[in-house]
């Protein structure tokens, strides 16, 4: 594989989960717990690249713990813990605090404080207990880690060096404590020092991983000051890009400001590129490019920066599928699923750094260009992607529609792949009303929507470039494939659309959130899109928060489980612009209300997804145990809110803005600026009463008070 992808320089966010604190720059992250201290056999450490570096940090004052007591203001790659040093023989209270300052990136730096509070001075021992296993990601997650290659140690005048070498790969990491007498041997780092009466002292540790070429460089290494750190520049210069929203509801504004730091934070870039950046999946087990996540997560948040769609495509159109490998589930066209760097491929999906097995990624790569191309991209950057599309669209008529009915259908290639390849990928994901599993080959009817508005770019950018032909050729397959859609998925007993088809292409009947994406696409026919919007809305789906992933009366409803009840709310953003799209504006308005306030209960931040219990029986949303946080299509789900609200619909090439604002009553005024258009910014003013004020909009821009609604046919855009 050509240029191999490294993730380094970038930020992250930190937070303190249950008994967890976690740090998070680029694919470096640090778990530990709330003392700061990582544990042997505990679900922690510190990680690069898929790899565990530290398997235990643990930090002792005088041979004692140290009791947390409370955690410091933090960036998204750095936290700070207060403690307090075990009281001291004969005394009921220390009169040491302990403070840990720990910034995360490409290794790991912490600066430790001790502050006397005492009237004479403090002799201490500070010691820290280390360790590296070198484990895999996967292996510590799932809590199965085994002991494999040869594993030394080495020791320093002020540290410890952990070699490992396991086949033809080679790590290692070394352990530093600055002091004058440091003491280094089996597995402890021990320095002595004298703490002044009413007064401080201080250290720095310094971590440093080593791949194969040898040690990498730290962002954060002690000595060096922290404003100059490549993650805080990056910060910086995101929020004075990203843009400035506003409106009279404090908890909507608390969940903008989280979503600003948590998108600005989950970028990655590629050192080949320094000024591409993509958007990692979440953290901490995500913290890599998915296919599907990334491109989602790319098109909501094209509001805030419209880069990170175009550094997704590139980036992905790098890996592209170029051969048919079933153990990756590639095929020519395809666009990957996920990527993996860890010292163990056995352990990587597909056994390999890459895998494909999504059915819906190489369909929403072609969706978003042509996205893009609306909000402006240049020319010359869709000549040097549309090859790329072709290709996915060739995967989707060769490959992806495996029988030939028109549908584009998954079946894993191995026992090695995803059972599930939609974007609801667990193991029983897809079942019918009375909870039997479906069977693939399986045609999701959110796929089906995704190709459609597929086929639909293609066409517009046949049309663009004068080809005919060519459009009329992907307009009529658009045609086709929704007149086939609404056929054999609508469900007429029901009111609602299939959640898919199975082996032998009987509609799976289960009511879940799939079909709301079918609004955002467009595909459903208007006469059928009130019953659907009536049903998602139905106490069964809207849990008073979101959308339900599964309807609660299906018979594998489980409101705590990852997709059988809960609520995501990516998908429930997703199915607010959909309801937005057809004009049911007071839906879309239920549900963007509802996240607003689960956003409230978690500290302003969506997470990846929460309990789908009934608002009326449970007044505040109830957290999935496991749900990452950050997580990237969760923040991006922020900005498709409020281009939802706005009604926000750009067609540069067109010179045409769709803006017909329907903001919520409880916002209030809403105001948006510093919003990329083109090449220049505007600024929009909202409320819930009167027309919209836009100041900064270019002259060649005419803009439209009316929603942009679906099509009522297939037309080319020179015609809307």
């Amino acid at each position: 594989m050509a240029g191999q992808w490294s993730f380094g320089n970038v930020a992250g966010v930190g937070s303190l989960d249950v008994g967890r604190l976690t740090l998070v720059e680029g694919d470096s992250f640090c778990l530990s717990a709330p003392n700061g201290d990582i544990r042997p056999g505990a679900v922690a450490g510190l990680f690069d690249r898929d790899t565990r570096f530290l398997s235990r940090f643990e930090l002792t004052i005088n041979d004692q713990w140290v009791e947390p007591l409370s955690v410091l203001p933090s960036t998204p790659f750095s936290g700070g813990i207060l403690g307090r040093a075990h009281p001291a023989n004969g005394e009921a209270d220390s009169t040491l605090l302990v403070f840990r300052h720990r910034y995360v990136g490409r290794g790991m730096r912490e600066d430790i404080v001790l502050r006397n509070l005492a009237r004479e001075p403090a002799a201490v021992t500070l010691s820290l207990l280390v360790d590296a296993d070198f484990a895999h990601i996967f292996e510590v997650k799932e809590q199965r880690v085994t002991a494999r290659g040869e594993r030394s140690v080495r020791t320093l005048p002020r540290g410890l060096v952990y070699d490992y070498v396991w086949r033809d790969v080679r790590r290692g990491v070394t352990i530093e404590l600055q002091g004058e007498e440091v003491m280094a041997a089996d597995g402890v780092i021990a320095v002595s020092a004298v703490v002044p009466a009413r007064g401080e002292w201080q250290t720095c540790v310094q971590v440093t991983p080593a791949m194969d070429d040898g040690p990498v460089t730290p962002h954060y290494r002690c000595g060096h000051a922290l404003e100059t750190a490549v993650p805080l520049r990056r910060m910086r210069s995101w929020k004075q890009s990203a843009p400035h929203i506003h409106a009279d509801h404090e908890g909507f504004n608390r969940m903008m400001a989280r979503s600003e730091d948590d998108l600005g934070a989950l970028r990655l870039f590629d050192p080949d590129h320094p000024d591409r950046a993509v958007v990692a999946a979440g953290a901490p087990w995500f913290m890599t490019l998915f296919g599907r996540d990334s491109l989602i997560t790319s098109w909501m948040s094209l509001l805030a920066d419209p880069t990170l769609a175009e550094g997704t495509l590139r980036t992905l159109s790098r890996y592209q599928g170029t051969k048919v490998d079933p153990r990756a589930d590639e095929e020519p066209g395809r666009i990957p699923h996920e990527m993996r760097w860890g010292l163990s491929r056995s352990l990587a999906r597909g056994s390999g750094q890459l895998y494909y097995g999504s059915v819906d990624a190489t369909p929403l790569f072609v969706m978003l260009l042509g996205e893009l191309r609306r909000w402006g991209l240049a020319e010359e950057a869709v000549k040097e992607l549309l090859p790329h599309a072709d290709r996915a669209l060739a995967w989707i008529t060769e490959f992806g529609d495996r029988d030939g009915d028109g549908f584009v259908e998954y079946k894993r290639a191995t026992d090695g792949g995803l059972i599930n390849q939609g974007w609801k990928d667990s193991f029983d994901g897809i079942s019918f009303a009375g909870g039997r599993l479906a069977e693939a080959p399986i045609a999701l009817c959110e796929v089906q929507g995704y190709v459609y508005a597929a086929y639909l770019a293609r066409a517009y950018f046949a049309d663009e470039a004068g080809d005919v032909s060519t459009a009329r050729r992907w307009e009529e397959a658009a045609a086709r494939l929704k007149a086939a859609f609404n056929e054999r998925f609508w469900l007429a007993e029901e009111g609602y659309f299939a959640l898919g088809l199975d082996a032998d292409k009987a509609p799976i009947d289960s009511i879940t959130s799939n079909v709301g994406h079918c609004l955002w696409t467009g595909i459903i026919d208007e006469d059928k899109a009130g019953a659907v919007a009536e049903r998602l809305l139905a106490p069964d789906m809207f849990s008073g928060f979101g959308v339900r992933t599964l309807s609660s009366q299906m018979g594998a409803y489980n409101p705590i489980s990852y997709h059988n009840g809960s609520v995501w709310p990516h998908d429930s953003a997703l199915v607010a612009a959909g309801l937005m799209r057809y004009g049911f504006a007071a839906e879309a308005s239920r549900i963007v209300m509802g996240l607003v306030e689960a956003a409230e209960a978690f500290d302003g931040r969506l997470p990846e997804l929460f309990a789908g219990l009934p608002r009326d029986e449970f007044p505040e949303p109830v957290p999935y145990p496991s749900a990452c946080s950050p997580q990237a299509w969760a923040a991006a789900s922020a900005y498709s809110l409020v281009r939802t609200v706005l009604r926000l619909d750009p067609w540069i090439p067109g010179s045409t803005l769709w803006l017909a604002p329907e903001v919520p009553g409880p916002l209030g005024k809403l105001t948006v600026s510093n919003i990329p258009m083109g090449s220049t910014r505007i600024e929009i003013r909202a409320g819930s009463e009167g027309p919209a004020q836009v100041d900064g909009l270019p002259t060649s821009l005419n803009v439209r008070t009316v929603p942009r609604l679906p099509q009522r046919r297939i037309f080319l855009p020179h015609r809307e």
